[in-house]
């Protein structure tokens, strides 16, 4: 794959290169519509498959927050053509890493020497290029080690970035409202943590340590050492991805032995620890030999505050989505309904959300529950498509929730997805054998 000797930084050459591809995209459309006058039966499908083209090759080169976005679109696998999909899926493995020279400027800017004054070893050819950071394998007094650097600039840029993809977002989270700004702050908020990698090194001990107790689980050891603000260094991890795992073929036994590790990690974490890994998606697990399941990224972290954490999990009870009063009550302690809503949004929203969370909450309230049941996700994807296609949303203030919600919401529907892909069974309370 090619290298990047430069990543633009500047807020307007960053801008230019989406310019660029508005106008590709222009170009598709005229395209489509070109083709439908002659066949009025042409489908989207060429037209979904070019603009995810351009799209992910414009945000591939910015890196950053703008290709984090294509990330997250690339997990809504019920909300999006299934060529953005795939096509964003590569965000999460495949993108153009920094060049050797770039990569040696960094190390000697951040850690004061270059990678081989450092290390035994150390390859020059990175082996995964993601949105924020590119890992390289090394070596170090025996030990193998995976040392993840950050792209220059991209912690500079966030905010400017999100400018940039406002739109993508805005169809992302449904954000139609006029108070968009908390969700965006939000977004923006967390972006920055993720660059910071000295708070991702002290999180990722925290929670390696706190999670140890849980079986079949195992996490890389972290080098304060040999790590700094930009770069972190870990033990290389042996194991395929989650997602290449689950393409190959397995047991049931083995989906059920991977899926119940996975849930017992995020409730341990939500319930122990009030705070949550709130980035789910294949490229941060690994599959070890002896069938342990391997978290390897800790960047993206979600701290649950008692404020939103005893209404949220109140509302997931179904006793309490059935009983009017208090779900009411909690509807409007979670600020999905608020003071100024008309009687017609507030009979609207009720209902939608209602029909929402007795969905979404439904693995809440069983003892067992098969997340590879195709009739749970055929339900979900029906929900979806009635929603984002029902006109009277679009009438109403659409922004409903807690800011909360946003990563709270990614990180269930993430797990659920990953559990799906491992077609797993869980025992849903196991979790609390763990709990001191």
């Amino acid at each position: 794959m090619k290298t990047l000797d430069k990543i633009p930084t500047g807020k307007i050459e960053r801008a230019g290169r989406l310019v660029k591809t508005g106008v590709r995209i222009g170009g598709n459309y005229a395209k489509y519509y070109g083709k439908k006058l002659v066949n009025p039966d042409h489908s989207k499908d060429e037209l979904n498959e070019d603009n995810a083209g351009d799209i992910y090759d414009g945000l591939k080169s910015l890196k950053g927050s703008a290709l984090k976005v294509a990330q997250m679109l690339s997990m809504e696998k019920n909300l999006l053509p299934r060529a953005y999909v795939e096509k964003f899926s590569l965000s999460q493995f495949s993108v153009p890493p920094l060049s050797a020279p770039l990569v040696r400027k960094t190390f000697k800017q951040y850690l004061g020497k270059y990678p081989e004054d450092i290390f035994d070893t150390f390859d020059r050819d990175s082996i995964n290029a993601a949105s924020i950071g590119q890992v390289h394998k090394a070596t170090k007094d025996g030990k193998e080690l995976a040392v993840k650097i950050q792209y220059p600039g991209v912690a500079e840029s966030i905010s400017s970035d999100l400018a940039l993809v406002k739109p993508i977002a805005i169809r992302m989270f449904n954000l139609q409202g006029k108070d968009s700004d908390k969700y965006f702050k939000e977004m923006e908020h967390k972006l920055v943590e993720e660059t910071n990698y000295l708070l991702e090194l002290k999180q990722s001990i925290e929670i390696t340590e706190s999670c140890s107790v849980i079986p079949n689980l195992e996490f890389p050891e972290y080098y304060k050492d040999l790590s700094s603000e930009r770069i972190i260094t870990m033990d290389w991890m042996h194991g395929v991805h989650l997602s290449e795992f689950a393409k190959a073929g397995f047991t049931k036994e083995q989906g059920n032995k991977l899926g119940q590790t996975l849930w017992d990690f995020y409730m341990f974490q939500i319930h122990a620890l009030r705070k949550v890994h709130a980035d789910p998606h294949p490229g941060n697990f690994l599959v070890g030999n002896q069938e342990t399941l391997i978290a390897i990224d800790f960047g993206c972290i979600k701290e649950i505050p008692d404020e939103f954490y005893v209404p949220y999990f109140e509302l997931s009870k179904k006793e309490n989505i059935s009983n009017d009063s208090v779900f009411v009550e909690k509807l409007y302690e979670l600020e999905i309904l608020t003071s100024a809503d008309t009687p017609e949004e507030f009979i609207f929203f009720k209902e939608l959300f209602k029909e929402m969370l007795t969905l979404f909450t439904s693995p809440l309230n069983e003892e067992v529950f098969d997340f590879g049941s195709d009739i749970f996700w055929a339900k979900i994807a029906d929900l979806s498509q009635r929603y984002s296609t029902d006109p009277q949303i679009r009438k109403m203030n659409g922004n409903r929730g807690s800011k909360h919600f946003l990563y709270m919401n990614r990180t269930f529907f993430g797990l659920f997805n990953l559990l799906y892909d491992l077609k797993a069974t869980v025992q849903v309370n196991n979790f609390k054998n763990y709990l001191s």
